[in-house]
């Protein structure tokens, strides 16, 4: 049952999921997967959900919103603004988010000097979430850096706001490659889609004071 069913009018809520494997379309990805999971559980909260595969564009290296003729990022970041929810899903490479996703992050640093019209940063009111696979260690640091950088963005971090898998040390396994979602990975999932979808739906209808 949808958490928004005792609502007359809920509202409607967007998520873009920025997949940041290094793994161009139409390869499989175990980032993809599970950022496709994670928006088949935001649904359940009438939540939206795009997948965008950031290695899929040209992503220009900079701290720009635009860094000029053929940069792609700018499509990108308007996906972004016009959703209330942003998921960065990443593999883990020697123990740390992928360049991809490392360049998300450098891009988005544009957004501290923008503003809405209210002169908030541009991405305040926004939720951000983070997925991390890896047949590795070094999820725990990879969400810690995403969320630091999300944070000093402006987007807001709701609570237990990852989800991640990682194989056995030494592994070889990768999460595509389960014959089904572990029950704790299923559950942890579960409990972001619904602590996201709520936070979300609160900070639309009512937004961090204007400065």
């Amino acid at each position: 049952m949808s958490s928004t069913t005792a609502e007359s009018s809920p509202v409607e809520l967007n998520a873009v999921a920025l997949v940041c494997t290094l793994k161009r379309s139409p390869d499989e990805s175990s980032s993809d997967l599970m950022a496709r999971r994670i928006l088949d559980r935001l649904a359940e909260h009438d939540v939206k959900g795009e997948i965008v595969r950031v290695v899929d564009y040209d992503v220009r290296p900079g701290v720009s919103a635009d860094e000029g003729e053929g940069d792609q990022w700018p499509a990108i970041r308007e996906e972004i603004l016009a959703s209330e929810i942003l998921l960065i899903a990443t593999p883990t490479w020697v123990g740390h988010m992928s360049s991809v996703a490392q360049r998300v992050l450098e891009r988005l640093d544009a957004e501290l000097s923008a503003t809405d019209a209210a002169g908030r940063p541009a991405m305040t009111g926004k939720v951000a979430i983070a997925a991390v696979v890896g047949n590795e260690d070094g999820a725990h640091k990879i969400v810690a850096d995403l969320f630091q950088g999300l944070d000093d963005i402006g987007f807001t971090i709701p609570a237990q706001g990852c989800t991640y898998w990682n194989d056995q040390a030494m592994g070889g396994t990768d999460y595509r490659d389960l014959p089904a979602e572990p029950d704790a990975v299923a559950d942890a999932t579960a409990t972001l889609a619904r602590n996201t979808a709520h936070l979300a739906r609160l900070l639309t209808t009512q937004n961090y004071p204007a400065p």
